[in-house]
């Protein structure tokens, strides 16, 4: 009756349903309820809401580590998996690091012209400064 199904032969949008699910599970066991978006509503896909009634993420959803100046000031928090690891870490604080620590000076074409910048297997100092954004 059930058959897992292999997540290379989803269409963007079943990943993109998949990954979801995904993290919001991740999430549940830290006390957050994930609520799904039908628009990007403020750059987030879904929000997470912790039993806590005060704390509320606004989450978007990747494939990859990934930062965007169209999500600066927004107070977003970037979700992607790497392998068995899901992270969740805060957009703006993490480009803060990024630039204060020269990991994207100057000669960074993508994120200066481009406006965006995303690493398809995340460098050792992106999972070394992302350990605490784990879940």
């Amino acid at each position: 009756m059930f058959r897992p199904v292999a997540y290379e032969s989803l269409n963007s949008r079943q990943k993109e349903n998949h990954n979801f699910q995904k993290v919001a599970a991740r999430l549940a066991d830290y006390g957050y309820n994930c609520l799904r978006l039908t628009d990007d509503w403020q750059g987030a896909d879904f929000m997470a809401c912790h039993v806590d009634g005060e704390t509320i993420l606004k989450v978007q959803l990747k494939g990859r580590l990934t930062i965007d100046k169209k999500y600066l000031g927004k107070s977003i928090h970037i979700a992607f998996f790497h392998g068995q690891d899901c992270y969740i870490y805060d957009h703006d604080a993490f480009v803060l690091h990024l630039e204060q620590n020269g990991l994207i000076g100057a000669d960074s074409v993508t994120w200066h012209l481009a406006g965006g910048r995303s690493w398809p297997s995340p460098p050792s100092w992106a999972i070394k400064l992302l350990s605490e954004y784990r879940i």
